[in-house]
This record gives C-alpha cells, structure tokens and sequence, in this order.
C-alpha cells in the first residue's frame, strides 16, 4: 500500500514538471569569413544550447537589406532565429525574450560592435539598446 502511494506522489510531481527545459530554436548567423568576434559570438551561443550554423556570406550588406536590416542597424553578423532577424552582438537574455513573447516583428538589432557584448572583449561602455527592425523611426526593445 505504501509502494502505490509513494508511487502515485512521484507520478504526480513528475507530471507537474516539464521533463526537460523546451529545446532552443537553431540559429543560422551570416558572417564574412574572417570576422573573429562573429565567431566568439557563435561559440557563445552554441555553449547556451542552440544550436548553431554558422555561413561565411560572400555579400552581407545584400543580404542583409533583404532580410530588411537598415543601415543605421548594421552590425558585423547578421542571424536568423525561426521567423525572426537577429543583427549583431545582441545579450542572449534579449533574444530569449524575443523568442518568448513572439511579437509582431522583424526582428531585433544591436547596432555596430559594443565592447563588452558576447563575442566583444573589453569592458561594457554605457546600456546596450536594442531596436526593433523594421520600422521608419527607431524603436526601442531592449535595454540592456
């Protein structure tokens, strides 16, 4: 009798709790081939789980006026998550909100290369602020 009843509490917490964390989505990230900090930006990715292909892109500012990457946008990679555009060296926590709330966009950039962003060596220079790609006037998504 106490065998099913230790085995009936155990059945109900496990079936509580999810039987592991949801799998990360894979990432495809557009680089040029001799970009180092694209690299270190994949590695770190890759080292959070998900999983990574990384592409040396022969024509990066095409490519990434396809995908709807402004200009004023543009970092040194640019990444595809699901449906969505990722360019630069964007904090994980910022794109693991991104791929949680699923809102009604693009995609999300963090302009040129900050220091101190994964990938990005030396110290952290002011917050990070991440837009959103797409629309006419710059639009805040992030502070980081």
């Amino acid at each position: 009798m106490r065998v099913l009843a230790l085995t009936a509490i155990l059945s109900a917490l496990v079936a509580g709790t999810p039987a592991r964390a949801a799998e990360k989505p894979p990432i495809t990230l557009y680089k040029t081939a001799t970009c180092g900090c694209c690299k270190a930006y994949a590695e770190h990715m890759k080292a959070l789980g998900y999983p990574m292909t990384v592409i040396d892109h022969p024509d990066l500012p095409a490519l990434k006026r396809r995908l709807g990457v402004e200009a004023r946008l543009e970092s040194c990679h640019t990444m595809k998550i699901g449906n969505y555009v990722v360019e630069g060296h964007v904090p994980e926590a910022v794109v693991a909100r991104l791929l949680a709330e699923k809102p009604p966009i693009k995609g999300i950039a963090l302009p040129g290369m900050p220091l101190g962003t994964p990938g990005m060596a030396g110290p952290k220079e002011g917050p990070y602020i991440v837009e959103v790609i797409g629309p006419k006037k710059p639009t805040v998504f992030a502070i980081e």
